[in-house]
């Protein structure tokens, strides 16, 4: 990869991310302030958490086991994130890893072209383009039937509009709670709200675009899956995406002792089960880690 496209891919991350904060400057005291940020911060971490811990390690891996009404609680909470509704983000990924930058993969930024064209053409459409083309394309019934045959997961996905309604209100409800005024509940709302799922959206498609285009890689595996360590607090743990696509069940995306450190839902599902609301972790031994190093 040239330095060019490296440039161009980490612009397209990072520049969103500077607007929002540039927008912060200039709005501050008019309509955002330290009430607003706080509100976005923890509808930021809950909601993205919805999405690594449940839709995707629990549902689309089944990394570890936990109660249906836990089950039922992540997939709302993670519908709250709009990343549309579970049926759909289960079987798109699960089909991303049956044909992961081949053919029949949903969103690979690979097979676009060549040269500096080509490289721009499949980061946007790793990043953005496939949910206009492929999202929720992939069937139910062959992907993720599990979710499918299961009456509680089929009324989560059903009602996937109320909510995102309930991810507009909840922030909307702590700012008036915290303020005490409607003008506070409106700011909370749209920060913990659209400005929210906004960084939530741009962070998890980053591991479609970046994460498969963008860093490093040691294990022996056929497609361009890659680590990117300073995503890994944003993505929650999801940028240890090489680790990922080489031991896909596991629980833990960090691997290394360092790596673990930067796997905050890593650390969620080890709290879980030190409160015996997971078990069946699937963790990766040392043995079978050395066994795919690359040579």
């Amino acid at each position: 990869m040239t330095w060019t496209h490296r440039v161009l891919n980490l612009a397209g991350v990072v520049l969103p991310f500077v607007g929002v904060i540039v927008a912060i400057v200039l709005l501050w005291d008019k309509l955002v302030d330290w009430t607003s940020l706080a509100v976005m911060a923890f509808m930021y971490v809950v909601t993205i958490m919805g999405v690594t811990l449940g839709f995707h390690r629990l549902f689309t891996h089944r990394s570890f086991a936990t109660y249906k009404p836990v089950e039922y609680f992540l997939a709302a909470l993670g519908s709250v994130a709009v990343e549309g509704p579970v049926m759909n983000w289960v079987a798109d990924h699960r089909k991303h890893h049956a044909h992961t930058d081949q053919e029949g993969d949903p969103h690979s930024p690979h097979g676009h072209g060549d040269g500096l064209k080509g490289a721009v053409s499949g980061l946007w459409y790793a990043h953005m383009g496939w949910l206009f083309d492929h999202s929720g394309t992939s069937e139910h019934s062959k992907y993720a039937r599990d979710l499918y045959e299961d009456r509680g997961m089929q009324l989560i996905h059903k009602t996937f509009g109320f909510w995102v309604l309930v991810g507009i209100a909840v922030p909307g409800l702590l700012g008036l709670a915290l303020t005490g005024s409607w003008r506070g509940a409106f700011e909370a709302a749209l920060w913990g709200g659209p400005v929210r799922i906004f960084l939530v959206h741009h962070v998890t498609w980053s591991i479609n675009s970046v994460c498969h285009f963008f860093g490093r890689r040691r294990f022996d595996v056929d497609d361009h899956s890659t680590n990117v360590a300073w995503l890994s607090l944003l993505s929650m743990g999801e940028s240890w995406h090489h680790n990922h696509h080489t031991f896909p069940r596991s629980a833990f995306h960090g691997l290394k002792w360092w790596e673990r450190n930067l796997d905050p839902t890593g650390w969620v599902i080890r709290a879980m089960r030190r409160m015996k609301l997971a078990w069946n972790v699937v963790e990766i031994t040392p043995e079978r880690q050395r066994q795919k190093l690359a040579a």
